[in-house]
């Protein structure tokens, strides 16, 4: 009978966990947690490495979800459409003049603008989309099974809400905020990358910077689905030493024999 060792028994006092601990700490202080009882040392360290992993995703700032967890997201969307077919959106969107706020005001009164942006958008897309801060002042959210007839729609309305909501930066102050928004879709059955997906969004948000800001542009949904014709070249006639043939009949001629 094969020996089996027991899992050794970990002591917390010999993990130097002190950094660790202040990392996670410093994000309670920002994003307090409801009071729980006094943990086991299990529970203790899983709380530690939960908020480690937690903190890996997250941009500090917004809180959103940071460029490496989107970038994670998008190779899952994609994977997504090319099994099935359905349609995703991308959206790149870019708070418009934004290094003037920084320039008057201080790059704190920045920080709010985007701490203000950021809880915004929150509220203007569904638990299923993914929200993220792409970086700087721009912000990225795909939004699964978003077809064709509706990208538009809802990018205006999250260019309106936006433009709707001054955003206070002190007690005298009051900004109005604007974003320039661009968009594509996923490629439906093709196997695409993050990187071209990433670039026809975003060139769609420069065409839209170009434009005069303060607008949105959509990339029309590429056709990748397969035509008639496609379909016939597949699986339709088929040319035979003897001239063209159906298949379907030359298959039943074939199990015949």
């Amino acid at each position: 009978m094969p020996h089996t060792a027991s899992s050794p028994i970990v002591d917390l006092r010999d993990l130097r966990l002190d950094t660790a601990i202040s990392l996670v700490g410093h994000d309670a202080v920002a994003h307090p947690a409801p009071p729980t009882p006094t943990p086991t040392p299990t529970q203790y360290l899983q709380r530690l490495i939960d908020g480690l992993c937690d903190l890996s995703l997250k941009d500090p700032l917004t809180g959103l979800a940071n460029r490496r967890h989107f970038q994670a997201v998008l190779e899952r969307e994609i994977d997504r459409v090319t099994r099935s077919g359905e349609a995703a959106l991308l959206l790149m969107l870019d708070i418009d003049r934004f290094k003037q706020v920084n320039d008057t005001y201080g790059h704190p009164a920045g920080d709010r603008v985007l701490q203000a942006v950021a809880r915004t958008l929150s509220e203007c897309v569904r638990p299923m989309d993914t929200l993220a801060r792409y970086g700087g002042e721009e912000f990225a959210v795909v939004l699964p099974a978003c077809q064709a007839a509706f990208g538009k729609a809802v990018a205006e309305r999250i260019r309106r809400t936006i433009a709707a909501t001054p955003v206070r930066i002190d007690s005298t102050t009051v900004l109005d905020i604007t974003i320039s928004i661009g968009g594509a879709y996923a490629l439906q059955w093709i196997r695409s990358t993050t990187p071209l997906w990433t670039d026809r969004a975003d060139h769609q948000l420069y065409q839209a910077k170009l434009d005069g800001r303060n607008r949105v542009c959509i990339e029309q949904q590429p056709d990748s689905t397969v035509t008639a014709e496609e379909k016939g070249m597949l699986f339709g006639p088929l040319y035979t030493p003897s001239g063209w043939g159906d298949l379907t009949a030359m298959n039943l001629n074939d199990s015949a024999h």
